[in-house]
């Protein structure tokens, strides 16, 4: 049987960076064009406490996307399952003080538990 998770750290980079571009913004409702309805429902519900609030902290969340992009050329990826959007920005503040290649793993790792999540969704339908 394959580790799917030994097989998700064992990629390069630049494969880590399509599966997080595949991803909204944290804060935004608006999904990918290339995301099936699934994952676009899916998606919504992980980001469920982040629609939910307060214009102040989404538009940080908005700020502090941008700056995150531009620091690291990748989407902040988080997840985001269970969340308020005041911890989603807590953490995004916080992972913007790392380096590249500290942030690089951190959203890697991040991915790994969305996806997993998500395989445990699909083989529950």
């Amino acid at each position: 049987m394959v580790d799917a998770e030994a097989v998700w750290f064992e990629m390069p980079e630049d494969e880590w960076l399509r599966a997080f571009a595949c991803h909204p913004r944290i804060g935004e409702r608006k999904a990918d064009v290339g995301m099936t309805a699934q994952f676009a429902t899916w998606s919504g519900s992980e980001q469920e406490a982040a629609q939910d609030t307060l214009d102040a902290v989404a538009e940080r969340l908005v700020t502090g996307n941008r700056r995150y992009e531009e620091r690291f050329g990748f989407l902040y990826i988080v997840f985001a399952k269970g969340r308020t959007a005041p911890e989603l920005l807590k953490i995004l503040e916080e992972r913007l003080e790392q380096d590249r290649a500290t942030e690089l793993n951190e959203a890697a790792r991040q991915q790994w538990e969305i996806t997993r999540l998500r395989m445990t969704n699909w083989m529950a339908l």
